[in-house]
Formats: structure tokens, C-alpha cells, sequence
């Protein structure tokens, strides 16, 4: 006999068993790419970071996320990661990771150089680089869906 607390969501390609917005009371949602085993990995590390259980996360790939942001395109989510605050403010790429910085503990000690005067422009080069590429990053030998094909 299954309960309901037994009964789960079905799963969507690439997610992971990680806090989603409606476990958490006020979350910090970070949406990132499910399909980029990269990505699932950073992610993984965020979670085992949020030691105060602020943050949820959804796959960009999630229909949730067009239900519930319908202001991020596919385009701009696979471009950057997102972080949307429990105000409802939206911090992009390096701003996303910056904004992060300043909320989970852990991440405390390095919120000083994230946060160096006019040093912005250059950490949201660096993420992009890295986000163009996160494909050849996390490389496996089976993609999800054809989902190691880089996007351009």
C-alpha cells in the first residue's frame, strides 16, 4: 500500500533529488541546466553548501519553470544559470553566484572577492566562458537526449 508521502513527482530528465521551491518555506531558487552533468554537479555542491536549507532548484528543463518565470526564455536560461531571491528578484550568471555569496555561510569566505569594486564585468566573463563550454566540461560517454551537443 503506498501513502502519500510515498507518492513523488515524476521525475524530469536531468534532475536530481534536490530541495524543489515548494519544500522549502521562502526559498532562493536557483534554476540551472538538468541536462549538463557539469551543471548537476555545481549544483550538488550548492545544495551540500546550504547548510540553513534556503535554496530549491529546478531544471531549466522543468515545465515548472515556464509556469512559474515566464519572463526567463529558454535562451537566456541556457545561457546563465538564474538565481531568483524569495523577493522575487532575478541575479544572472556570476550576479547569481555573487547573490549566493552573500547568503549560504559556507560561501562567506569568498563573498570579499566576488564582491571586489568594478570586478563584475570580469567574473561575468569567466562564467560565460565557462558556461559556453560546460558541455566539453562534463563530457560523458551517454548524453541525456543529445544533450552534450554544444549550444551556440
Amino acid at each position: 500500500m503506498t501513502t502519500a508521502t510515498e507518492i513523488q513527482q515524476p521525475k524530469v530528465a536531468g534532475t536530481l533529488d534536490l530541495p524543489r521551491p515548494e519544500d522549502v518555506a521562502n526559498p532562493e531558487v536557483v534554476i540551472y541546466d538538468g541536462q549538463c552533468s557539469f551543471c548537476r554537479a555545481r549544483v550538488k555542491q550548492l545544495a551540500w553548501l546550504d547548510r540553513g536549507r534556503r535554496l530549491a532548484f529546478l531544471s531549466l528543463h522543468d515545465p515548472e519553470v515556464r509556469s512559474r518565470y515566464p519572463d526567463l526564455t529558454y535562451d537566456r536560461l541556457m545561457k546563465e544559470m538564474y538565481v531568483v531571491d524569495h523577493k522575487g528578484g532575478r541575479h544572472a550568471g556570476a550576479a547569481g553566484f555573487r547573490y549566493l555569496s552573500r547568503q549560504l555561510p559556507l560561501l562567506y569566505p569568498i563573498a570579499p572577492l566576488m564582491h571586489i569594486p568594478f570586478s563584475m564585468p570580469v567574473w561575468q566573463a569567466m562564467y560565460g566562458l565557462v558556461a559556453r563550454n560546460r558541455y566539453l566540461f562534463g563530457k560523458t560517454e551517454v548524453c541525456e537526449d543529445g544533450a552534450c551537443k554544444l549550444h551556440r
